[in-house]
C-alpha cells in the first residue's frame, strides 16, 4: 500500500487574526485596538476545525423550501441545515449584524465590525448576506421611529433564534430585503409592485420580486410604487395578527456559489408592510442601507482574497518540488508576493474606508460617498482573479470539491454583482465627485502620502483628470475609478505598510505594467519578505 507524503496539512486550528498581521494593524490603526481582544477569541472559533467543517457542511446541504405542508397548506418556509444555524449563532453572538448600532458601543466599533466580519467570509460567505443586510438595515429603519423603537431592540440583541415564528416572540431578529423585479435590475425605478394603503395607515403589497435575499429572515425593506412614487416598506414575515403574511416564496434560486444561503424569488399576495421614510421617495430611504451593504461588499470581497491567498502560501510552505518547497521557488515567490500586495491594498482600503463610517464630519462623509462605490469596484473586481491564481497554486488538488478553493472560486464574483454591479458603481463614483463640493481636498488629503515621488505624480495626473471636464466621459468611468482606487491603494501602503511592500506595489501598480496578471513584479522587489509578512501559520 503506497503511502501519501508530500501533502500539506489542512489549514485549521490557528487563530484568524493573530496570524494576520496585515489585520491586526488595521484594526489598531483605524481606531478599534480596544476590540483587539474580543476579535482574537473570535479568531479563535473561526479557525477551529469543527467551525471550518460547518462551512463545508451548509454547502453539502444547501437550503429546502418547503412550499407546502402534507395537507396542501401553504407553508413558504426554508429549511437549513444545523451547520446553517450554527455559523449564524457565531456571527450573532459576537454583534457581527448589528454591534456598532448597540447602546453603548465603543468608538471604532465600525472597524472592529469589519474586522470580524472579514474573518467570518474566510470561514462561510454564506451566512455574511443576512448578516450584511441587517447591519445595513438600521439606518433606514430609523428614518421612521415608531418601527425602529419597536425593531431596533432585537435587531441590536447579540443572539441568535432561527425560529420561524413573529418577531414579537423572538429575541433577536434579521432584517433582509428584496429590491430586484426581473424588468428592471438595477434600474428600481422601473419597479411595479403596487403598495395600496389601508385604513388603518399600513399598506399592502402586490407584486413580485426577482431576488430577494435570504427568505428565512424576520422583515424585508422593500420598495414599491404607492400613491406618490417609489417607497420604501419594512414587510415582516407575520403579520400583526401573529398569521403568516401573504409572502408566496415561488422557488429558490440555483446560484452558481453562496450555496449555503437561501436567495428566492417572490409575490406579493396582499402583504402587510410599514412605511420607511417619506412616501414617494423611497430610493433615498433605502440609500443609506446600500451605502453600509455595499462596504460589505468591499469587506467580504477583501476577506475571500485573504482566505485565497492564506490557502496558497500555507499550501507552498509545506509542499516540495524539483528539491525545493514552492514557496523558495523565485517565479513562484513572485506570484505569492503579488498576491500578497493585492490582499494587503485591498485590505488597507477597506479598514480606512470603514474608519469614515465610525466618524461624522464632512470629510467622513465625502468619503463614503464617494470611496464606497470606488472600492466596491475595484476590490470585487479583483477578487476572482485572485482566487483564480490562488487555486492554480494548490494545482489539482485545489480544483477538487474536498478543497475550500472551489467554493472560494464560486463565491468569488457575487460582491462585483450584489448591490450594484461595475458599471453602476463608478457611475455612482462620477454622481457622487459630482455632488460633494468639498471632495478635491479630501482626497487631496487622503493622498497625501508625506511626498513620496511616485504617489505624488501618480495623484497628481489622477487630480487633473477629476477636475478636467472629461471626468464625466462615462465611457471613462472604469479608468478613472481605478486609477483613483489605485491611487489611494499606494498611499495607505506608503504611509503605514512596510517600505519593500510599498515599493512593490508602486512599482508593480503605478509604474509598470503588472496586474493584468499576478507574478509579473520587477526584480527589485522583495518578495520573500512580502510572502513572509502575509503568511499564516
Amino acid at each position: 500500500m503506497f503511502e501519501v507524503d508530500n501533502q500539506p496539512p489542512p489549514l485549521e486550528n490557528y487563530n484568524l487574526l493573530e496570524s494576520d498581521t496585515v489585520l491586526r494593524e488595521a484594526v489598531t490603526r483605524e481606531g478599534a485596538a480596544d476590540a483587539q481582544g474580543e476579535l482574537a477569541a473570535l479568531g479563535a472559533t473561526l479557525g477551529k476545525a469543527e467551525t471550518i467543517e460547518l462551512g463545508f457542511a451548509a454547502n453539502r446541504n444547501p437550503p429546502v423550501l418547503k412550499s407546502f405542508d402534507r395537507f396542501g397548506h401553504r407553508l413558504d418556509e426554508v429549511e437549513f441545515h444545523p451547520s446553517w444555524h450554527a455559523l449564524m449563532r457565531i456571527a450573532c453572538e459576537a454583534g457581527l449584524h448589528s454591534g456598532p448600532w448597540a447602546e453603548g458601543a465603543k468608538p471604532g466599533a465600525h472597524v472592529a465590525r469589519a474586522a470580524g466580519t472579514y474573518m467570518l467570509t474566510q470561514v462561510e460567505s454564506g451566512v455574511y448576506c443576512p448578516v450584511a443586510m441587517t447591519y445595513g438595515s438600521v439606518p433606514t429603519l430609523r428614518q421612521a421611529p415608531a418601527v425602529a423603537a419597536e425593531w431596533l431592540p432585537r435587531l441590536t440583541a447579540r443572539a441568535y433564534d432561527g425560529r420561524f415564528v413573529p418577531a414579537r416572540k423572538k429575541r433577536s431578529a434579521l432584517i433582509g430585503m428584496g429590491m430586484t423585479e426581473n424588468q428592471g435590475g438595477s434600474d428600481l425605478r422601473s419597479n411595479t409592485t403596487r403598495a395600496e394603503r389601508a385604513s388603518d395607515g399600513t399598506f399592502r403589497l402586490h407584486g413580485h420580486k426577482w431576488f430577494m435575499s435570504a427568505p428565512m429572515c424576520d422583515a424585508f425593506l422593500v420598495l414599491a410604487q404607492s400613491p406618490k412614487g417609489l417607497s420604501c416598506f419594512l414587510m415582516p414575515r407575520f403579520a400583526p395578527d401573529g398569521s403568516r403574511n401573504a409572502v408566496q416564496i415561488n422557488r429558490l434560486k440555483d446560484k452558481l456559489g453562496n450555496k449555503s444561503n437561501a436567495s428566492s424569488e417572490v409575490e406579493f399576495h396582499g402583504a402587510y408592510a410599514e412605511l420607511i421614510g417619506e412616501e414617494g421617495r423611497g430610493i433615498p430611504t433605502i440609500i443609506e442601507m446600500g451605502n453600509y451593504t455595499r462596504l460589505d461588499c468591499c469587506i467580504g470581497s477583501s476577506g475571500l482574497m485573504r482566505a485565497a491567498l492564506a490557502q496558497a502560501i500555507h499550501h507552498a510552505r509545506h509542499r516540495t518540488a524539483f528539491q525545493k518547497r514552492l514557496v523558495d521557488q523565485p517565479l513562484m515567490t513572485n506570484v505569492l508576493a503579488d498576491m500578497a500586495l493585492e490582499s494587503e491594498a485591498a485590505a488597507a482600503l477597506t479598514f480606512r474606508l470603514a474608519r469614515a463610517y465610525d466618524e461624522n464630519d464632512e470629510a467622513a462623509l465625502a468619503i463614503r460617498r464617494v470611496l464606497t462605490p470606488a472600492a466596491k469596484f475595484w476590490i470585487c473586481k479583483r477578487t476572482p482573479y485572485l482566487v483564480a491564481e490562488a487555486m492554480e497554486v494548490l494545482g489539482g488538488s485545489g480544483y477538487i470539491e474536498e478543497c475550500v478553493m472551489p467554493r472560494l472560486y464560486r463565491e468569488a464574483p457575487v460582491n462585483s454583482i450584489w448591490e450594484g454591479s461595475g458599471n453602476v458603481m463608478c457611475l455612482d463614483v462620477l454622481r457622487a465627485m459630482s455632488r460633494t463640493p468639498n471632495i478635491g481636498a479630501v482626497l487631496r488629503h487622503e493622498l497625501d502620502a508625506g511626498g513620496d515621488a511616485r504617489v505624488q505624480a501618480f495623484s497628481e495626473r489622477l487630480l487633473a483628470r477629476l477636475a478636467a471636464p472629461e471626468r464625466h466621459d462615462e465611457a471613462q468611468a472604469r479608468a478613472l475609478t481605478r486609477d483613483l482606487v489605485l491611487a489611494l491603494q499606494a498611499a495607505l501602503l506608503v504611509k503605514h505598510a512596510p517600505a519593500y511592500v510599498a515599493d512593490a506595489f508602486c512599482a508593480s501598480r503605478l509604474d509598470g505594467e503588472g496586474g493584468a496578471a499576478f507574478g509579473l513584479m520587477p526584480r527589485a522587489v522583495d518578495a520573500r519578505a512580502i510572502v513572509q509578512r502575509a503568511g499564516a501559520p
